[in-house]
């Protein structure tokens, strides 16, 4: 008997008490490694992912606006910080935070970004650098959805050689007032929620000592600016953009106490890279769902095309994709959960997925034809999509450098 696909009309307008139901696409049952408070949390963010954000993520995407006016909604079914235990509002693993990140995803992969970049980039970035007084100070509010964050590392002259090429630079110097401050100077690219973030971590190399610092910039300070980057044709709703700081002034207390070099920062993208597999995982299947409802619907000489033995092979491949790689997700965060996870192990993960995403959405929306490239079915948001979740989060080459110099333990990156 074949499952039964997850659709908005399956859910309450009320959070379920049981375990969120399997998903169509997880042919090997793989959700059921969670716990059950896990399972019927998730049932509750699915529930409100297709009641309050699947029936517009056309229009925002269209629109190329993020969903902001939802953020209050985020922060009320804990989605985040819930990795932070200083403000998680309840127990929870790393592989329950993937599955959350996938059904983001697979509503709208776009949201799941500007998610990503605020709870798992800017929070983790505070968590894992910032003093107790920092994290005391700036969590709570980011986790209750009062501010805004963003997460500056990207520069227009420096993408995959961040950790040597960074442009941007802090000068250490004694304010009016006798204390401490940091004069910082340079420009970012492609900044998620950059274009609306309240404060943005930001990542200058000092100029005194040649290494990296991480510092939280509030947007209003005198010199940062902010330009949204238009005519983009991927995770259109994720309102990237150009920043430039000029002579901004920021004092020793927003520098990230426990940063002091590329070494602290590679803990933090290691922590969101395997989720970001997990969120091209989730924008896979959605576009899978969106085809098999199509294929069943859609007649072509006298019968549902989803009868068509090309069609199958093509549903066929791309489920077969999704399951290797739910797997692969599965054992990565069950080795965070550990603490276990090697930083090749999470490349390894963003690498994999990423590119069996690329081709899954491809044959989805290959089987819907010229329908395909119209937002009215499904697929072509995550086609689009699927682009820049290929390229972010290191891109693919760059993780499958990581995992070379693991299985070699030669040094392949320019030097």
């Amino acid at each position: 008997m074949p499952l039964t696909l997850t659709t908005p009309a399956d859910h309450a307008a009320t959070a379920p008490a049981a375990p969120a139901p399997r998903l169509h696409a997880d042919f090997y049952d793989l959700q059921a490694a969670l716990t059950d408070g896990e399972r019927a949390q998730l049932g509750r963010i699915r529930d409100f992912l297709q009641r309050e954000v699947a029936p517009r993520a056309d229009e925002f995407w269209e629109r190329a606006e993020s969903p902001r006016h939802l953020f209050p909604r985020f922060a009320e079914l804990g989605m985040l910080g819930a990795g932070i235990p200083e403000v998680a509002q309840y127990d929870n693993s790393a592989l329950y935070r993937g599955w959350v990140a996938l059904e983001i995803s697979r509503v709208d992969a776009s949201t799941a970004t500007f998610l990503g970049v605020h709870s798992g980039l800017a929070m983790n970035a505070i968590w894992v650098g910032g003093s107790d007084e920092q994290r005391e100070r700036w969590l709570g509010p980011m986790a209750r959805g009062e501010i805004v964050g963003a997460f500056a590392l990207t520069e227009p002259l420096s993408g995959s050689d961040t950790a040597r090429g960074l442009r941007t630079t802090a000068t250490r110097r004694v304010g009016a007032d006798g204390a401490d401050e940091w004069v910082i100077d340079g420009a970012k690219r492609w900044i998620g929620s950059g274009a609306f973030s309240d404060i943005t971590v930001v990542w200058a190399r000092d100029t005194g000592d040649g290494e990296m610092k991480g510092f939280i910039v509030p947007t209003s300070s005198p010199g940062y600016a902010a330009t949204k980057i238009e005519r983009k044709q991927s995770l259109r709703a994720v309102e990237n953009a150009d920043i430039t700081l000029t002579g901004v002034v920021v004092p020793e207390s927003l520098r990230l106490q426990r940063i002091h070099s590329f070494t602290e920062v590679a803990v933090v993208l290691r922590l969101t890279r395997a989720e970001v597999a997990w969120q091209a995982l989730g924008n896979g299947i959605g576009a899978y769902e969106a085809a098999v409802r199509y294929t069943g619907e859609r007649e072509q000489f006298g019968k549902p095309i989803g009868s068509f033995q090309l069609v199958q092979h093509k549903l066929a491949t791309a489920l077969g994709n999704i399951t290797a790689c739910l797997a692969m997700c599965t054992r990565v965060s069950q080795l965070q959960d550990d603490d276990a996870q090697t930083d090749a192990q999470a490349a390894m993960a963003k690498a994999f997925v990423s590119a069996r995403m690329r081709e899954t959405v491809a044959l989805c929306r290959e089987v819907m034809g010229g329908n395909g490239i119209t937002l009215d079915y499904g697929a072509a948001r995550a086609f689009c999509d699927a682009e820049a979740i290929y390229t972010f989060e290191g891109t693919h080459d760059m993780n499958t450098l990581i995992v070379g110099r693991e299985i070699t333990g030669i040094q392949a990156f320019v030097s």
